[in-house]
């Protein structure tokens, strides 16, 4: 059975492959996080999506473009209505749920099915994406047919991650590495000076302040990724400065945000100009909003710091009028001030989601912009997940980084490039029995590294695992000089890892300054041995 999203009309339900996919990224992120019952639906998603690849339909077959058509019948036949298709943020979503359980099957000693299950699949989507993320798309609100930020977005994010889980279990990926950058070069076209412009290349005379950009930011956030504004991060000064544009939009549009000025939550929907259902808030754009200020508060507090330019400024004088570009760090007035009043803000959307659903539950697509009543698609899965995540967001629980710091140099030049990716029809669908997690003693790491330094700068390992720090140079592993010598500069330090579990790692170095350095050169690999209470020491030297 496929009804993994509900119906976007009133009556008819179908499987949608983008909300699909954003909802078993939630649903594989709770499994990881601890909830184990999750794994049976995960694995029937997976092998419902190994079908749907398949299916002929009206966007093509498998490697003729199949995969960006956006939903099919609960039965996985095609559905062969008209529609506005192609839809190409769906075969990059599904590819991110994908890989962020396989990358879970590596921690726990199963490489053998994220190589023979998963990746015929994910090497399908990814191919699609290496192929067409320089062609035209319909959004993700099936209106509009020209550039999608939100759908160059999750291709850059998909395509960064396909290279490195290609390169974990053993696999390459040459198009993800060498398009990467080109996506990210032309994810910088979407920003006006202003604001980011939801749809470009097209002329359908709006505004294009949209929550395509909002969910674009949350969905490619990553803990490891600082306030980065190449890519849009929730806590960025182009994200901010976005954020402010589109939600004041529809101050005054809604009969039910009267009287919420300026710094004051307030209901949101798809964009300003909608007239779908008369235009209305929609429950997915409402906590998308909170879900961004959430995750610009952890990042904040994470770093010690806010920093206001002037991009951001108008942002932050909405709660604090007074306030001036500069960095403000933690412990201070105007950070204390500062987070404490956009926690409230956030807290405000939050506080309209809970207002306007039913004493059941049930969340719909909308609801009136005057009364409040639900309206359209009743029950839409996508509504569900999307208040679950930007509550996850508020309990600062987060997956793990992908790898946004490794990929955020903007080329020079932007190309309109593609690369012809493989395509296979996938035929392994039967999962092993018995549990995911080997029955026995984890194997000791010791990473030894040499590096000259001076006194008062240290060493630390760092990588693609929650002990490694995901990536953050606040939480990677201080390493120990114990044995270090003139001749010989040796940093040292032992961890423990499940047998079979393989990770990305690399060192950096903190200066007198406090400042970091990162070694050159490539992420490192290191698989761990099947053997149960192994011990291995891995040699390197320091990248110059």
């Amino acid at each position: 059975m496929t009804n993994y999203n509900e119906d976007k009309g009133n009556t008819d339900c179908f499987s949608w492959t983008r909300d699909s996919a954003l909802t078993f990224k939630l649903i594989v992120d709770s499994f990881i996080a601890g909830d184990k019952s999750l794994e049976p639906i995960i694995k029937n998603y997976i092998v419902a999506q190994a079908n749907l690849q398949t299916v002929s339909n009206p966007s093509g077959g498998l490697s003729t473009g199949g995969l960006a058509e956006p939903k099919f019948n609960l039965d996985e036949t095609a559905f062969t209505g008209s529609w506005g298709r192609p839809q190409r943020d769906g075969p990059a979503l599904r590819a991110t749920a994908l890989i962020a359980y396989g990358r879970y099957l590596l921690a726990n000693g199963q490489s053998s099915v994220a190589s023979n299950i998963l990746w015929p699949i994910i090497s399908n989507d990814l191919s699609y994406v290496m192929g067409n993320w320089n062609q035209t798309t319909f959004d993700l609100w099936e209106e509009v047919k020209g550039s999608s930020f939100f759908t160059t977005a999750v291709q850059h994010r998909a395509l960064v991650e396909g290279a490195s889980f290609a390169t974990l279990i053993g696999q390459s990926c040459p198009g993800c590495t060498s398009q990467a950058p080109q996506v990210l070069c032309f994810l910088q076209s979407y920003w006006n000076g202003n604001y980011i412009v939801a749809n470009i290349n097209q002329n359908n005379g709006r505004s294009g302040k949209d929550s395509n950009t909002i969910l674009g930011s949350i969905h490619t956030f990553d803990t490891a990724a600082g306030c980065d504004a190449s890519t849009f991060q929730p806590c960025s000064d182009k994200a901010l400065a976005n954020l402010k544009a589109y939600v004041d939009s529809f101050r005054s549009i809604y009969g039910i945000n009267s009287g919420r000025g300026e710094g004051q939550a307030a209901a949101v929907g798809r964009y300003p100009e909608d007239v779908y259902y008369n235009g209305n808030p929609w429950y997915i754009s409402t906590a998308a909003v909170a879900e961004q200020l959430y995750d610009a508060l952890y990042q904040w507090n994470k770093i010690g710091s806010i920093t206001i330019t002037p991009i951001s400024l108008a942002f932050f004088q909405d709660f604090q009028p007074s306030v001036t570009t500069g960095t403000y760090k933690s412990g201070s007035s105007t950070y204390s001030s500062l987070s404490s009043a956009i926690k409230t803000y956030a807290d405000g959307f939050m506080t309209i989601v809970q207002q306007y659903t039913p004493a059941n539950g049930s969340i719909s697509e909308q609801f009136d912009r005057n009364t409040g009543a639900q309206l359209s698609a009743y029950d839409l899965t996508w509504s569900f997940a999307a208040f679950l995540t930007a509550g996850n967001a508020r309990a600062n629980t987060f997956p793990a980084s992908w790898g946004e710091p490794s990929a955020n140099s903007i080329p020079s030049q932007c190309i309109a490039t593609s690369f012809a990716g493989p395509y296979a029809t996938p035929t392994a669908t039967v999962f092993p029995t018995g549990t995911s997690t080997p029955n026995c003693s984890p194997n000791t790491v010791t990473f030894d590294v040499t590096k000259s330094t001076v006194y008062g700068e240290n060493l630390y390992v760092v990588g693609n695992q929650s002990s490694l720090g995901e990536w953050s140079t606040t939480a990677g592993v201080k390493m120990d000089a114990n044995r270090y010598t003139s001749s010989n500069p040796q940093w040292e330090t032992t961890m423990t890892f499940a047998p079979g579990v393989a990770f990305e790692y690399k060192y950096y170095k903190t200066n007198t300054d406090g400042s970091v350095t990162w070694e050159n050169g490539g992420n490192r690999v290191f698989k761990v041995g099947q053997q149960c209470a192994g011990a291995v020491s891995q040699t390197d030297a320091w990248q110059s």
